[in-house]
């Protein structure tokens, strides 16, 4: 049967439950997964932001978000896509719900336990999927899948909880904990064009140098090497400003100092005033990545 099992919030700093669906399943299978559900979510922290393990007929799918574990138990063959749907639905109501103080606040299991109420109906809906009409755009959640798929867990990975070895976390290392980054700002639109700019301009000279030696034997290949690699640095950080990844800062500043070597070699084919715009160029927008990070709180989260 295709169908929804459990589901429960917790809070990602110490695993403590904060509120479940409350039904009583007899079934023994269900039982032990729901032990290893607990056990999980004490470790969520250790994890990336969204992942599934699959534990002999069930699956076990979480998010992570806002410090806020939401963790579900679904039949193997039930939709990828509908499981993750579900916890978003669970976590957008769980945030205009409660604030950070109520869930900083919680010293006893299940504190905020009238959210099962919302749990049991959500959980109705979706092991009904013929007739559901879920709360989320699902062309956009199955993108958003896409684009940041589910960490697998191994059994490795699970069976090391009790006694986490070191060696196992560093493969979560550099992954990342949030899909979102914050707004862009006019400062940082304007970084990004004239980061574009400098891309364009030392991507012309680059061919206008190629150019030459075509023509030219004489002429110094590594002049070429130089417009190209500052092309590349440019675009990386354009790109290092749009999308989110692990180091990201480091790769900004390793950006920025390709961008200075290869203007520190070519200033024989520049003035002192177009080193100094790219070099310029090439701060700013290291500061604009600096200063765009992954979003620290949901906007609909009341606190």
């Amino acid at each position: 049967m295709t169908s929804v099992l459990f589901a429960t919030v917790v809070r990602v700093t110490d695993g403590l439950p904060l509120s479940a669906s409350t039904d009583y399943e007899q079934d023994k299978s269900v039982q032990e997964t729901k032990k290893l559900v607990k056990s999980l979510s004490k470790r969520l922290r250790h994890f990336p932001s969204r992942c599934t393990f699959k534990t002999g007929r069930y699956i076990i799918n979480h998010t992570t978000a806002m410090g806020l574990g939401f963790l579900m138990v679904c039949s193997e063959n039930y939709p990828k896509l509908l499981a993750f749907c579900f916890l978003e639905e669970l976590q957008r109501e769980f945030l205009e719900s409660y604030g950070r103080q109520q869930v900083n606040g919680a010293v006893r299991p299940y504190s905020l336990i009238d959210f099962d109420g919302f749990i049991q109906k959500t959980k109705q809906r979706y092991n009904s999927p013929r007739s559901l009409t879920p709360k989320i755009d699902l062309s956009e959640m199955q993108m958003d899948v896409k684009l940041n798929p589910p960490f697998q867990l191994t059994h490795e990975d699970v069976g090391s909880i009790n006694g986490f070895s070191p060696y196992i976390l560093s493969k979560y290392k550099g992954l990342s904990p949030s899909r979102h980054l914050e707004p862009v700002t006019l400062p940082g639109m304007v970084a990004c064009m004239l980061s574009l700019l400098c891309g364009v301009l030392n991507l012309l000279r680059g061919v206008h140098a190629v150019e030459s030696i075509m023509e030219n034997d004489d002429e110094d290949l590594n002049y070429v090497i130089a417009f190209f690699l500052g092309t590349a640095a440019c675009l990386y950080q354009c790109y290092q400003f749009v999308h989110f990844s692990g180091w990201r800062n480091i790769k900004a500043f390793l950006s920025f100092g390709l961008i200075c070597l290869s203007n520190m070699y070519l200033y024989e084919l520049r003035n002192m005033w177009q080193i100094l715009f790219h070099v310029t160029v090439g701060a700013f927008m290291t500061l604009q990545i600096r200063l765009r990070q992954h979003q620290n709180k949901s906007p609909d989260y009341n606190v």
